[in-house]
């Protein structure tokens, strides 16, 4: 028997049938367009991580997907911003842990709720954090501890910069400094890049960043790195030490990127997003793309994600109230 469009509509449950047959139309064909929100400059990690994922991302979860850097308040302007758009998977952040782990801490008050305003998806990579000097310091400097001794006897040069004040490289440099007794003064840049063209012309001391941030600059033989902050070197940098192994204790921390949707996306707009990342995230070219700013392509399912940003925030919470930094301070 053939059935006619007019046949089809007169049986039970037709309607609801059609409604079926759309949604999966839809989820072959995708989204017209999707924006990946990041809170950081152009050319630093974050928003190469959005890059390199976006390209993998169209044509099949959308048919367009762009970068849209969003920067100010140290992140805060991108999370508000995706919080507030309509949840049809068409508008993604990514963010580094600090903003929704440490900012909680440290603000009495946040535009956003990391869990309430936020719906979970994906890690996109995990990545260490390197200190590292330019022309303003002496090329005798080769080590942290030799850095901090250095701070003591030329005060006017303990300065350092990181991509934002409350981020974790903003509170490596200010745990270095505690360690020695010298007070390391902070600069907050909007992302990296930046304050790494600033270390570059001489203008501060130090920054604090991720590793593949600084190491991208090394061939301009200005830039030292003088440790790493992983629990183990690096393999992008397998030459330079660890803090630990510079004597430097309780200072391993490493960090990630993740992907979330606004918090009141469906199950299954989650559901198609994390599928995609996990795909985008399993390509070599991406994998590959990622290492060569020393990140380690990573993903991870939504009650994961869920579970590790809840872990962190309470693992910061000692950490910030020690260092005693709040918004207002």
């Amino acid at each position: 028997m053939i059935l006619t469009r007019r046949s089809l509509l007169q049986t039970t449950g037709a309607t609801a049938l059609l409604a079926s047959l759309g949604q999966q139309a839809f989820a072959q064909v995708g989204l017209e367009n999707a924006r990946i929100i990041t809170g950081f400059a152009a050319g630093g990690t974050s928003d190469t991580t959005c890059r390199r994922l976006a390209t993998r991302l169209a044509p099949d979860y959308a048919k367009a997907v762009v970068v849209d850097n969003r920067t100010g308040a140290g992140g805060q302007i991108a999370v508000s911003y995706v919080k507030s758009q309509p949840a049809d998977g068409a508008t993604i952040l990514q963010t580094p842990t600090s903003i929704l782990t440490i900012y909680p801490h440290i603000y009495k008050k946040l535009p956003y709720d990391p869990v309430a305003d936020l719906s979970p998806v994906s890690l996109a990579c995990v990545f260490d954090f390197g200190f590292a000097v330019g022309p303003a310091v002496p090329a005798s400097v080769k080590t942290v501890p030799e850095f901090l001794a250095w701070v003591k006897s030329n005060p006017a040069g303990g300065n350092f910069g990181s991509p934002a004040a409350g981020s974790t490289p903003h509170f490596i440099g200010a745990l270095l400094g505690k360690s020695a007794g010298v007070e390391l003064k902070h600069a907050a840049y909007r992302g990296t890049q930046p304050a790494m063209l600033d270390l570059l012309g001489g203008n501060i001391s130090a920054v604090s960043g991720p590793l593949g941030d600084i190491t991208q600059h090394l061939p301009t033989g200005k830039v030292r790195i003088l440790g790493v902050s992983g629990e183990k070197r690096s393999r992008f940098a397998p030459e330079v030490p660890t803090f630990g192994e510079q004597g430097l204790k309780n200072m391993a921390h490493s960090e990630w990127f993740a992907f979330f949707l606004p918090a009141k996306a469906s199950p299954e707009a989650v559901s198609r997003l994390n599928g995609a990342m996990k795909s985008a995230l399993a390509q070599k070219d991406v994998i590959d793309g990622l290492a060569g700013f020393g990140l380690e392509a990573m993903s991870s399912s939504p009650a994961e994600l869920a579970e590790l940003l809840k872990k962190d925030t309470a693992k910061w919470a000692p950490i910030v109230k020690e260092i005693g930094f709040t918004a207002e301070s």
